[in-house]
């Protein structure tokens, strides 16, 4: 992972998430179906399932896949009971892992969990073990064209409640409250801006450095935790 910028990991996420067409679409279905069953079918008056839409909206989830999760958990026929655990670990080299999965048997991911560790060079922890080491923030990222203004995106995003910005030759990176993080998506979004990615997510406060055969191993547990269907969002503090 060591030397990779942290554009370069979106790029490539997203088109692993391409890839993944059909398991992204129904890793957000359950997102959805969680987040209007526990607040309501309504985004105005529930923030969950607003940004579990937004969330989805990034991925180029259908409209009709996302109103088909929400009809079913809003129906009378609203029947899967699906519980958040959150699992932390380490992975080689040490490396700080947390892994929200959705889930209706605990049975059957934890094990699942372990196994994908285990068997790449990590191992689980208690929990409050890793967590610490991550603030929980929206952040979005813009690339930069040739036509970028600069200023205007900055003031825009600032003007909106950004907590802070980075410029670099790629783009921009904002970060925000996860409380203000759709005001400013929102914002840039009326300027026509568009965005790479667009996520409130875990991020560290500390970086692990990982070897090339480390990172390697490393990379395969990610696959493994990835491939598991109850597992939503995997966040880690390897060097980018």
């Amino acid at each position: 992972m060591a030397g990779h910028s942290k554009w370069k990991n979106i790029q490539n996420r997203k088109g692993a998430q391409d890839a993944k067409r059909g398991k992204v679409f129904q890793k957000m279905s359950r997102e959805l179906y969680v987040a209007a069953k526990s607040g309501g079918g309504d985004a105005e008056t529930n923030p969950s399932l607003r940004l579990a839409i937004e969330k989805s909206k990034s991925f180029n989830v259908p409209n009709d896949v996302i109103n088909r999760a929400i009809d079913k958990a809003t129906g009378a026929g609203a029947d899967e009971n699906y519980e958040e655990v959150i699992y932390e670990g380490y992975g080689p080299g040490g490396v700080a892992v947390l892994v929200y999965c959705l889930t209706e048997n605990r049975n059957r991911t934890g094990p699942n969990i372990r196994v994908a560790f285990n068997k790449n060079g990590g191992s689980l922890g208690e929990t409050g073990s890793v967590n610490y080491l991550f603030n929980r923030k929206g952040r979005l990222f813009v690339e930069r064209i040739n036509d970028t203004d600069e200023d205007s995106i900055m003031l825009a995003a600032l003007e909106a409640g950004a907590e802070d910005i980075e410029s670099t030759e790629e783009g921009f990176e904002i970060i925000t409250e996860p409380g203000t993080f759709i005001d400013v998506k929102e914002a840039l979004e009326t300027q026509g801006i568009q965005f790479i990615s667009a996520e409130v997510e875990m991020i560290p406060t500390i970086y692990a450095e990982l070897q090339d055969e480390q990172a390697e191993q490393f990379e395969q547990m990610i696959e493994a935790l990835e491939d598991d269907d109850d597992v939503q969002d995997i966040y880690h503090n390897a060097s980018e």
